[in-house]
């Protein structure tokens, strides 16, 4: 009993509550708005601990939301109150608690999947491999090999 609940708090060590309400999420971020201006933007409402912008990997650019963490819990609601609905660089802003992603929406895919077979069709790789189609689908054509 004693080493499940060391082995749970080790787990948590470094790592905010479940019911952390310092993390908001910032949607209908203009396409110049950087860290520094989110960062500016809501520095008024407290102490931050991180501000994050993701990046699209493709484009290289921001896809029009980024996390603002505050010190306190307190903050993050007094950043709420102002903030949502509130205007960023002639956008309207989005603003409320980060809410963590779910296996869901998460891909089930490997990141390379969307792109591998239009890889491999501009490098030719797939007519210098092309099987001809036997007629066989799947394994029904195979007959058990005997000893």
């Amino acid at each position: 009993d004693d080493l499940l609940s060391l082995f749970k708090d080790s787990r948590r060590a470094g790592m905010p509550p479940k019911s952390d309400k310092r993390t908001l999420y910032v949607g209908g971020l203009e396409e110049s708005v950087d860290v520094a201006t989110l960062r500016a933007a809501f520095i008024p409402f407290g102490e931050l601990v991180d501000v994050n912008i993701p990046l699209d990997n493709q484009s290289g650019k921001h896809r029009g939301f980024g996390f603002v963490e505050f010190e306190s819990a307190e903050d993050s609601s007094e950043a709420i109150f102002n903030m949502n609905n509130g205007e960023l660089n002639g956008r309207v802003l989005s603003v409320n608690i980060a809410k963590p992603m779910t296996v869901s929406e998460r891909s089930q895919k490997a990141i390379w999947h969307a792109e591998a077979d239009t890889y491999f069709e501009k490098e030719g790789w797939m007519e210098e491999t092309a099987v001809e189609d036997d007629g066989v689908q799947g394994d029904e054509g195979m007959a058990p090999a005997t000893a």
